[in-house]
């Protein structure tokens, strides 16, 4: 594999040595003397935003946001990424995500771009649907409407679009996230599920009815739902933190710390992070469990504490 120095990056991308330690203390890229292809290519996209005045504070926000949605490693090489006003949203499965509002938004040049027909990517409604452009103009009046606060004209908007295709998986989730901040989680849970049948593979889907089916109470319908959202995006920091606390509340402390150790893997900054490690010592402590690391030879249990470890 082709591999690049500090200085053969700052030679290619025609940055200084201050640009590129600023995107690694804003935490953009981590530090490294060696750099892979793919390095390079991540950092041709943070140079292109940057020169587009996007706030280092913005991108580094989306990028984290967009791996906790969508489970990613690495969203700027994983995802299109597109600038919507001073925030990023990305082009992933044929749709464009806001991860920070936990929004799929209307593909306005995408559908109506020359490479829609030759992208391959499926498209944010079901192929074969009367009206296919009727329903693209709704579903972006629908976005707008919400984004200007209408919450009313959106849904309208919305529940025209699935009178028309019931199945439009978009408009599924969010109308059933208008409802669901409503606190109308009978009519959330249905258009989540719908739009888990519409797309057995919709990772968001699964998340936001395990969110709202742990809003019902119903704690094992919850765990469900979120251990299929890990289960299709193992990387889905949010799907390891709420299933996490559903654990715990249904007594199951193990499996618990278990998804405690996976989030702060995936997201081991901030006070989400913070929490979680506290949650992890306070299970390890009630639970007397040790986390085991490899060793050389047997290391016998210390009195008082249990003889099961996680490794």
């Amino acid at each position: 594999m082709t591999s690049y120095s500090r200085q053969d990056v700052l030679r290619i991308l025609e940055i200084s040595a201050r640009q590129l330690q600023a995107w690694e203390r804003a935490g953009l890229i981590s530090q490294q003397e060696i750099y892979s292809f793919q390095d390079l290519g991540q950092l041709r996209t943070l140079r292109s935003l940057r020169e587009d005045e996007v706030p280092a504070a913005s991108i580094r926000d989306s990028i984290l946001a967009m791996k906790a949605v969508a489970g990613m490693s690495n969203p700027l090489l994983e995802a299109c990424v597109v600038r919507t006003g001073t925030r990023l949203a990305f082009r992933h499965r044929g749709a464009m995500v806001d991860p920070i509002r936990r929004q799929l938004l209307f593909d306005f040049e995408r559908m109506n771009g020359p490479q829609q027909a030759a992208s391959g990517a499926a498209p944010l409604r079901r192929i074969g649907v009367p009206d296919a452009r009727g329903l693209q103009e709704r579903f972006h009046a629908a976005v707008q409407a919400e984004e200007a606060g209408e919450k009313q004209r959106a849904i309208n908007l919305y529940q025209e679009i699935l009178s028309i295709d019931p199945q439009y998986a978009a408009a599924c989730i969010n109308l059933g996230t208008l409802f669901f901040h409503l606190r109308q989680y009978g009519r959330a849970e249905e258009l989540y599920r719908r739009a888990t049948e519409a797309d057995p593979g919709y990772v968001l889907a699964y998340f936001d009815l395990g969110n709202v089916l742990d809003e019902l109470e119903r704690l094992d319908e919850s765990i469900a739902a979120y251990l299929k959202a890990v289960t299709l995006s193992p990387r889905y920091a949010d799907a390891h933190y709420n299933l996490a606390l559903a654990y715990e509340r249904s007594g199951e402390h193990r499996s618990a710390l278990r998804h405690w150790r996976a989030y702060v893997k995936l997201d081991n900054r901030g006070p989400w992070a913070d929490h979680a490690r506290g949650q992890i010592r306070k299970l390890l402590n009630r639970e007397g469990i040790s986390i085991a690391s490899r060793a050389d030879h047997f290391i016998a249990p210390r009195k008082g504490t249990a003889a099961l470890q996680l490794v």
